[in-house]
């Protein structure tokens, strides 16, 4: 259950900018425990270059970013990178890669064997992965992999757990998984989750939030609050309509339409129709 009366992760008026172009402008929201939130934009939006000011790898030229009301990272959050490439043939097994979550900051110091097999038996449960625990982890589907990388960052019980594209390339039975894994991890277990993606789509009818990025800004709050004509046509700077019909959302676009996050729907390699009017339909 989401619990809102005080903030888990706080980002206050991050602005951020490389070789003078800026990427974020006064960005700012908020996130209580276990909330569930999908972080949305296209490709070169500052997605990335958000998460990264949230983990501490980026310096911000304004604004601060508070973790359980501190500053700096300190065991706090868990992170899945975007496009982690793992060889099929690599010698390691699934339970071996959630381990090394364990052991990655103990500057060669174990744990004992028993703790540490229970604890990684524990965090495959979680992510439904016993099953495959001893595959190669290479040899694993895109969404098998996906599991044991949510367990790798999950195995030191962070807070939060921020996630880049972990939807990517993967099938839609692979994404309704990762999704409906991802929200019983933030529901049940009270973990903070905010993943991007710049295909709202499979996340709409699970996200208790949305922070939508374009152009280096940000609107934020529930799907219903910033999916709507008159947040999105002020945010992109020109007119968008948001149209709900027999139970879907439409959202159409006249001009710049390979700048919105959103697809037609099921697309081999998830790019945007680059038309001068644009359709999504969002479950």
């Amino acid at each position: 259950m989401m619990h809102e009366a005080r903030a888990l992760l706080s980002v206050e008026d991050v602005s951020l900018a490389y070789d003078g172009r800026e990427v974020l402008r006064n960005v700012s929201f908020s996130l209580g425990q276990g909330a569930f939130c999908g972080l949305i934009g296209s490709n070169g939006s500052g997605k990335t270059s958000l998460m990264r000011s949230i983990l501490g790898l980026e310096t911000s030229q304004t604004g601060i970013v508070l973790v359980a009301g501190e500053r700096g990272l300190h065991g706090d959050v868990g992170y899945v990178p975007q496009k982690l490439q793992l060889d099929v043939d690599l010698p390691l097994r699934a339970r071996d890669m959630v381990a090394l979550g364990l052991d990655g900051h103990k500057f060669g110091l174990s744990w004992p064997r028993a703790k540490r097999r229970r604890l990684v038996d524990e965090m495959l449960a979680a992510v439904n992965a016993l099953d495959f625990a001893d595959q190669r982890v290479g040899a694993l589907s895109g969404g098998q992999q996906q599991r044991v990388l949510i367990a790798h960052a999950l195995i030191r019980r962070p807070k939060l757990l921020l996630l880049d594209e972990p939807l990517a390339n993967l099938d839609l039975r692979a994404v309704a998984e990762i999704v409906t894994l991802l929200r019983g991890l933030s529901h049940e277990h009270g973990v903070t989750v905010l993943v991007s993606a710049h295909d709202m789509n499979p996340l709409l009818g699970s996200m208790d939030r949305i922070v939508y990025l374009a152009h280096g800004k940000a609107v934020s709050g529930t799907p219903s609050e910033v999916v709507r004509t008159e947040v999105l046509s002020a945010l992109y700077g020109y007119h968008i309509d948001v149209i709900r019909v027999h139970g879907r959302v439409l959202v159409v676009a006249a001009g710049a339409a390979d700048e919105l996050p959103l697809v037609r729907g099921p697309h081999p390699d998830n790019s945007v129709d680059e038309h001068p009017e644009h359709v999504a339909a969002i479950p």
